[in-house]
């Protein structure tokens, strides 16, 4: 059924991206022709299906960048092979790429994935892939686009404003898990506070009871440190970065730390993005320990974790190995996941490597508590088996690797569909 509405949904799009090519070959006799063409056509569709014009224009824009720029896509699309959401991330992440000649190859190679993946964890592999392809470094544009940072206050009702912080992505990131470790840590201390308090009186478990969400905790502890706190390691970058203590996965390829910026790929912050290599030079720097990743150099997969400073080792390895819950099509980063054993301990399961996978708590009580089955296949590819008894086999991310373009070049379609 899935398919079906896929291709539905294909043909709608198709349909559209028609109407805008009937649009161009009537342009009005004006100086915005071909706006006014499009207007037109959008404005007549969407009279008959009473919907917005503008929403209508706005499709019709989206439809025809699709059958244009992304045939290979359209084509998975229209054959029902991948959804709109997984059209959506494929254009979004490649839209930045002008040649049509490397936008070609970077489709062929994430329309693959897509066919396998849900859309949310396509998203970071479309975002890493496009890079390749981009005409400026991603340090060029990094470079420039912090030039536009900022806050800015928006009014809103009520007597409420809302400030917009925009900047770079390990900054941002790094305030908002401080603030998340600081309200855990606030927590802690008022239910230790209460339970010490128990047996004096009702009353007395009042005062230290918190009812407060995590979102109002980490806003009243923000505005606390901004009101209050005097700024340190501001003056320059380094000093700013240093002054992070929040916790971050950031993986960076071993020559960004020492290659100069023109030829030093980006590093990526596990469930954000890239992160420019001077910034993660400077994080990696003022790391109190590192995890050191081995990979195959064909298939990406985890072959080892050690640390310069000893640690807990399986733990290491299963961040690494996983890098997010295993349960298909979920990406919550594997750091506030849960070590589960996948033939439980009470039942004889050993705590090794190959009995151990990390899911997040959502998931974790789904395989404890319904009929849903997991099991290890070796390699860290695990197989889950759903109530109705089909099966889902997940694959360990490892190390981003991508699929070439002469792997995949066969699967390109020789026209678009429409």
């Amino acid at each position: 059924m899935d398919q079906t509405i896929n291709q539905l949904m294909a043909t709608k799009s198709a349909l559209l991206a028609t109407a805008s090519r009937i649009a161009d070959d009537e342009p009005f006799d004006s100086v915005d022709s071909r706006e006014m063409s499009q207007r037109a056509v959008a404005t007549e569709i969407g009279a008959a299906l009473r919907l917005s014009d503008r929403t209508i224009e706005a499709h019709m824009g989206t439809a025809a960048r699709l059958a244009e720029r992304f045939p290979a896509t359209a084509a998975s699309f229209g054959a029902g092979r991948i959804s709109q959401a997984h059209v959506r991330v494929i254009m979004d992440a490649g839209d930045p790429i002008e040649d049509a000649g490397s936008r070609a190859r970077y489709e062929a190679v994430v329309v693959a994935r897509a066919e396998a993946e849900s859309p949310n964890r396509l998203r970071p592999f479309a975002a890493q892939t496009a890079e390749r392809f981009r005409e400026a470094s991603f340090t060029e544009r990094h470079s420039e686009a912090r030039e536009k940072r900022g806050a800015w206050v928006k009014a809103r009702d009520d007597g409420m404003g809302e400030l917009v912080l925009f900047g770079p992505s390990a900054i941002i990131n790094g305030m908002q898990d401080r603030a998340t470790q600081m309200g855990l840590k606030v927590r802690a201390e008022n239910a230790r506070a209460a339970k010490e308090a128990g047996g004096v009186s009702d009353a007395a478990t009042d005062d230290f009871a918190d009812e407060r969400t995590m979102n109002q905790l980490r806003f009243d502890l923000l505005a606390d440190l901004v009101l209050t706190g005097s700024p340190t390691g501001h003056e320059t970058e380094d000093g700013l970065l240093g002054e992070i203590r929040a916790r971050v996965d950031i993986t960076v390829p071993v020559l960004t730390l020492t290659d100069p910026d023109e030829i030093a790929s980006p590093a990526h912050l596990e469930g954000v993005g890239p992160v420019d290599p001077a910034t993660a030079r400077i994080l990696t720097g003022n790391a109190s320990g590192f995890d050191r990743v081995f990979t195959h150099p064909a298939s990406g997969m985890v072959l080892g974790v050690d640390r310069y400073r000893p640690s807990t080792e399986m733990r290491r390895y299963l961040r690494a190995r996983d890098r997010r819950c295993r349960f298909p099509g979920c990406r919550l980063v594997a750091r506030i996941c849960d070590d589960d054993h996948t033939i439980d301990h009470a039942l004889g399961g050993a705590t090794t490597v190959t009995n151990l996978a990390d899911f997040c708590r959502r998931h974790h009580v789904t395989k404890h508590q319904t009929p849903w089955k997991v099991r290890q296949l070796g390699g860290g590819v695990l197989e889950w088996t759903s109530p109705t008894g089909r099966s889902y086999v997940d694959h360990p991310p490892g190390v981003a690797t991508y699929v070439t373009f002469e792997d995949v070049a066969d699967r390109m379609p020789s026209e678009a569909p429409f």
